[in-house]
């Protein structure tokens, strides 16, 4: 980098908040990066290397061209996949098939959904559906199945293969065992068009779920009209209101955005039948079944054994949670007292606000992102030895100015792999926080070295101002702590196979590195280290913190509980077929797993999008919190910046990504093999109150 690209560099990232920096702390670089507000290019003349760095994305019709040279390629590797002798070299060949069409399938997933220029996401689309349709094809390549399956049926081979090369051409065989290869043809055209089937039934019912419901004004009260959407005569309700202090604004929102969608209605008990007819056509007891192999669970009788068994424990909390609810709105609203589903989420946030004073804008000025990022810096070079290093992207590499790229880079390792951060909000930009990967690691054998992983995390936090850095309230900082977990998982996993790098791993598994870290994002010696006044310089007080993670444990039984319904619902729509309509179904799991009552004329499964990608793994967030939970407690609890245990963590169970059992991970981890009784137990010890956070708070 020339002198004048450095000066460059310094000024397209100086901070607005210079002034202030100087009388009271001073960031570092990645903070800085991070509390600046991004400049325009200047130089015109700087050649547009492409989105990622990737050349043929410099213009939408890139697409195409890429495309076209990932099928070129996958002919040639099928070639030498079905042609080469049984043994290490035929799984090598199966993860290049597998790693260069995911490096244009998961830009183009992404693509499609961030970009700002529709013509970019619609060619993304056109090429997700073209390597989607190519995929399909593999996945029912009789030839290329043989090859595998002459390796696997080879005892002498296998013996011979190391744990992760036959633990990956294990998970290649499960993969064309779940699309019918093994069927004759006639059923093996049925499992086709049964997985084609499903794709427009998941397109159709996701599309849906979000789809607003529409009333006539005239029926809504004209006080109230002004908080919905307006549509000529009608008003649109696009969702529950549920923290509205208006308790019959909440039930109006509610029984009108729940209402039944005859259509979407039949889409997902179509959907929910054709999953279970192709379970059983694959040779699974259900879709539940299928769905559940490979992971910590095992099968949907544990699944539902950690559920009723969690219920039970935590009965008598809930109840008193439930009654403390009641007592709240009783207070609230003496003429209808009458606990329902509306309440919930409102009423435990005042119960929250009443017992600790948490109000975000009292925390957001110590929580800039420059800080935060700062924060994550710190707590990754004291735990892995890694830093964040923010880059300046080339022309044409981000899809919005405002996306920072950051390298991560170990102090002995180099480079591990790139990170593009897309926080803030953007039009048509959707509102949830995710992580997409890019890019999977791999050792490349064909260049010899590592192929570096690249991830996008996305938020949807506020843009910063003339007079402050974008400040982050608790919950968005918890989230960006959340969403680094999982970044991390693919940057310091070294799989050998793309296959299973990073978070390509049991879903009940994935969650457990970004649930961890809300731990760290929580616990005052690792935010003392960053959380200070962005005017001021002042530190968060502790007993701010305190108060904020006691603040959680209130009305803690029922949010959890909420989370078992949720996942008891998932885990029957994918069992064995019943014969009554899904909101039968609905009816009694909510009356007893959940406990208020349910409103007549209301289908909220229909709403419950996460049918979709998490299809009989929704108990997955509960699993992997259970897990967290106990890594937490027995490994970082006295010591979260140990680089001992960091080194440890990282060797047991962040390097892996998929590549070994999930429970041999958590084993490795614990020193010990846990039951479901110790994730129950470690899910309920989670609500018991610290007296410590009442002898600060009496003190102060």
């Amino acid at each position: 980098m020339s002198a004048s690209q450095r000066l460059l560099h310094l000024l397209q990232y100086r901070s607005l908040w210079t002034h202030v920096r100087r009388k009271v702390t001073t960031w570092s670089p990645v903070g800085a990066a991070f509390n600046a507000k991004p400049f325009r290019r200047l130089n015109l003349f700087e050649k547009n290397v492409g989105l990622f760095g990737v050349p043929e994305l410099s213009c939408p019709e890139g697409f195409q061209a890429a495309t076209q040279t990932a099928l070129k390629n996958t002919e040639m590797l099928l070639h030498r996949a079905c042609s080469c002798s049984p043994g290490v070299e035929t799984v090598e060949y199966f993860d290049q098939l597998s790693d260069g069409l995911c490096k244009v399938a998961d830009l183009a997933d992404f693509i499609k959904v961030a970009h700002p220029d529709p013509e970019y996401r619609e060619a993304a689309e056109r090429t997700s559906i073209d390597i989607g349709t190519v995929v399909e094809k593999l996945n029912t390549n009789v030839e290329l199945c043989k090859s595998l399956k002459n390796l696997l049926d080879n005892t002498k081979v296998v013996a011979e293969l190391d744990p992760d090369t036959k633990r990956v051409a294990e998970l290649f065989m499960f993969d064309f065992e779940i699309s019918g290869i093994h069927l004759d043809d006639k059923l093996r055209k049925e499992a086709v068009a049964l997985h084609v089937k499903l794709l427009d039934l998941s397109n159709e019912f996701l599309m849906g779920s979000h789809v607003p419901n529409r009333i006539a004004k005239s029926v809504i009260p004209n006080h109230l009209q002004d908080h919905f959407a307006s549509d000529g005569s009608f008003i649109q309700i696009g969702g529950l209101h549920a923290d509205s202090p208006d308790s019959f604004l909440r039930e109006i929102a509610y029984k009108i955005y729940l209402y039944p969608n005859a259509d979407l209605m039949e889409c997902l008990e179509e959907l929910l039948r054709c999953r279970y007819k192709l379970a059983k056509l694959v040779g699974y007891d259900s879709y539940g079944h299928r769905a559940l192999k490979g992971t910590m669970a095992k099968n949907p009788e544990t699944v539902m054994s950690f559920l009723q068994l969690l219920t039970d424990k935590l009965s008598q909390r809930t109840a008193k949670d439930f009654q403390m609810m009641r007592d709240m709105k009783k207070k609230l609203n003496p003429r209808n007292a009458e606990l329902m589903p509306w309440d919930h989420p409102f009423l435990s946030g005042v119960l929250r606000a009443e017992r600790y004073n948490i109000e975000p804008s009292l925390y957001s000025p110590y929580l800039s992102l420059g800080a935060c990022m700062e924060g994550l810096n710190n707590l990754f070079s004291q735990l892995y030895g890694v830093s964040l290093l923010s880059e300046h992207p080339g022309a044409g590499e981000v899809w919005s100015e405002d996306v920072r790229k950051l390298a991560v880079v170990h102090e002995t390792e180099g480079l591990l792999g790139y990170i593009y951060c897309d926080f803030f909000h953007r039009r048509d930009k959707p509102h949830q926080d995710c992580h997409f990967t890019i890019r999977g690691g791999r050792w490349c054998r064909e260049t010899d070295q590592y192929q570096l992983p690249v991830v996008v995390l996305m938020l949807s936090l506020p843009h910063p101002t003339k007079h402050a850095p974008t400040l982050l309230t608790p919950g968005m900082m918890e989230n960006l702590f959340h969403e680094m977990g999982h970044a991390m998982h693919s940057m310091l996993g070294r799989t050998r196979y793309q296959h299973v790098t990073g978070t390509r791993c049991a879903t009940d598994f994935a969650e457990v590195p970004s649930i961890l870290m809300e731990y760290f994002a929580t616990d005052y010696r690792v935010i003392s280290q960053f959380a200070r006044h962005f005017q001021t310089g002042q530190p968060l007080p502790e007993n701010m913190v305190a108060r904020l993670c006691e603040s959680k444990k209130v009305c803690g039984a029922a949010d959890t509980q909420l989370q078992v319904f949720y996942a008891v619902l998932d885990q029957i729509y994918h069992g064995k077929p019943q014969n009554r309509s899904t909101t039968e179904i609905l009816k009694e799991m909510q009356e007893k797993f959940y406990g208020l009552p349910y409103s007549p004329n209301t289908a909220w499964q229909l709403r419950f999008s996460h049918l979709i990608g998490y299809g009989a793994k929704y108990y997955s967030y509960l699993m992997s919190r259970a897990v967290a939970s106990m890594v937490w407690k027995q490994c970082f609890v006295q010591d979260p910046l140990n680089r001992d245990m960091g080194e440890r963590y990282r060797r047991e169970m962040l390097a892996h990504g998929g590549a070994k059992e999930p429970m041999l991970m958590v084993e490795g981890m614990l020193q010990r093999r846990p039951s479901m009784e110790d994730f129950v137990d470690a899910l309920v010890s989670e609500l018991n109150p610290n007296f410590e956070t009442f002898l600060m708070d009496s003190e102060s």
